[in-house]
């Protein structure tokens, strides 16, 4: 019934302390949140893989536990399920299944669900407490709503404390919580050949050149260097940037496609309506994912065309 994957496993395990985290931060509601898109998720994936007599994937749990920490702490929970269902129907089962998807998921899921439900999903932050302090009950709303996110801070001209950005005591989605642990988890995912480091370092590059440069160049709308820190850029360059089916397969590709996220998050938290930026850039860059990998396949094709002609003129010759 179950599908084995012990790479899906080990993105479970970089993933734990930061639920652990999470909950401590959010309260309860978190793993409710986390139990519903879960729920959602494999039961969809359930449903298409009954009919097709095949077993269900280990990834659609990373796909619920990404799409469950990508929410605000008090999202509503049937929005929760709508996405967590549409990251994996739309997201997944349409295009065959594990493995032949061309978007990541999670991802699509909450563009989904951010574009859908964009009025209720920001007013769903709160200030974190100790155990949830400000969560309110487990499945009603919490008294304090729409706390201000260090993104949304930055952009209206303030700023926001770097302890809190690393330690995770700042207003923000479930997962973005702490610098601290995510860096752990990146660690612990290039170690175990789980993540691909190419990915996760050109992401982190793209968006700091470009961040860099936009700051240097005196641009009126360029956010600080400390909102590489803030929102999900990390999160996202750590788990979503870096999964091995949408992401492509050639180190050359890899680089060009990290960079280009990186980059495109940073554009658009910059010039556009909306604060964050990070899943428009990934599905941006998993659009070129398959054009880059054949552009690198052509390239070395034609390379090795020229060398043979090369070492075919000099045979020649030679006689």
């Amino acid at each position: 019934m179950l599908q084995k994957q012990p790479m899906m496993r080990r993105v479970l395990y970089a993933l734990a302390p930061i639920t652990a985290l999470a909950v401590w931060l959010y309260g309860p509601r978190v793993i409710l949140t986390l139990a519903v898109s879960l729920g959602a998720g494999f039961l969809v994936e359930y449903l298409f893989e009954k009919k097709k007599g095949g077993k269900v994937s280990e990834a659609v749990f990373v796909t619920g536990t990404l799409f469950a920490m990508s929410m605000p702490p008090a999202a509503p929970l049937w929005i929760v399920a709508i996405g967590a269902a549409f990251a994996v129907f739309m997201g997944k089962e349409v295009y065959g299944g594990f493995g032949r998807n061309v978007f990541n998921p999670a991802i699509a899921g909450r563009l989904f669900v951010y574009i859908s439900f964009a009025g209720i999903l920001g007013g769903s932050f709160y200030e974190p407490g100790s155990f949830g302090a400000a969560a309110g009950s487990l499945f009603g709303r919490p008294d304090a709503l729409s706390a201000a996110t260090p993104l949304a801070a930055m952009r209206s001209g303030g700023g926001a404390p770097i302890l809190g950005l690393l330690l995770g005591t700042r207003a923000g989605s479930i997962g973005e919580s702490s610098v601290v642990l995510i860096a752990a988890a990146a660690i612990y995912l290039v170690a175990t050949k789980t993540a691909q480091w190419r990915l996760l370092l050109s992401t982190v590059l793209g968006g700091t050149i470009v961040a860099g440069a936009l700051l240097l160049s005196g641009v009126a709308k360029a956010l600080p260097m400390e909102a590489l820190l803030g929102g999900s850029f990390l999160f996202v360059s750590v788990f979503m940037a870096t999964d091995p089916v949408s992401a492509p397969k050639k180190p050359a590709s890899q680089w060009a496609y990290g960079l280009l996220i990186g980059s495109v998050i940073v554009v658009i938290r910059t010039w556009s309506l909306f604060p964050e930026g990070t899943s428009f850039a990934v599905l941006f860059g998993n659009v070129f994912a398959s054009l880059f990998d054949k552009i690198v396949v052509d390239a070395s094709k034609r390379k090795a065309a020229n060398a043979a002609a090369a070492a075919g003129a000099v045979k020649g010759a030679a006689k």
